[in-house]
């Protein structure tokens, strides 16, 4: 099978860390089941130029690397890996952070993986000049059979795959949303991802 992961708050704790980010920088007081919109500007209520201070330098090297890794993430991918599944994680950071990103994973155990910075998004305006390694014309070429995704922002790259079993990682931002469909499947936690994929296959 083909299976397609986003990174950020899927493999590692993105949003728990900027949570604590926001209070040091602005000091705003956000605790990560507060943050109700993927949106962070307005989850954060930033202004223009705070939100793109934010992402500048939430996207340093350093900071990329100190994300904690999303408990059961690495131990589940790696058995996919050993069963003879092909991983690709697409996600939303741009080309810039792809090194960080790469180096994050491989620390991780997470070696084998296939990393491809998509502009889902539009987000690039943050970093000047930035560019991303995989144009949207190439991602639309690809098949995947299952997805593992958390934001509802990020569902519209599923329309041209019908048969694409998506399974939505629960987080704050998307409780609240409408699933597009029967083939996506609320999870909140690896394990129920797992299971859920296994059952599935047989």
């Amino acid at each position: 099978m083909n299976i397609y992961i986003d990174f950020d708050d899927c493999i590692c704790e993105t949003a728990k860390h900027f949570s604590g980010f926001v209070k040091e920088l602005f000091g705003k007081d956000i605790p990560y089941e507060e943050i109700r919109y993927f949106d962070l500007k307005r989850s954060f209520s930033l202004t223009d130029e705070q939100y793109e201070e934010m992402m500048v330098k939430a996207h340093c090297p350093d900071v990329l690397l100190a994300y904690e890794e999303t408990p059961g993430a690495v131990e589940t991918v790696n058995g996919w890996l050993d069963e003879g599944h092909d991983v690709s994680i697409i996600t939303g950071r741009p080309n810039s952070a792809y090194e960080p990103s790469r180096e994050w994973l491989d620390r991780h155990g997470l070696d084998r993986v296939r990393l491809y910075c998509l502009n889902k998004y539009g987000r690039d305006s943050f970093i000047k000049n930035s560019d991303f390694s995989l144009e949207v014309e190439d991602y639309y070429k690809m098949h995947f059979d299952y997805a593992v995704e958390d934001s509802p922002a990020a569902f519209r790259f599923f329309e041209h795959m019908p048969e694409l079993r998506v399974m939505v990682y629960e987080r704050p931002w998307n409780r609240e949303c409408d699933l597009p469909g029967e083939k996506y499947r609320r999870c909140p936690d690896w394990e129920t991802i797992r299971v859920m994929m296994e059952t599935e296959k047989n």
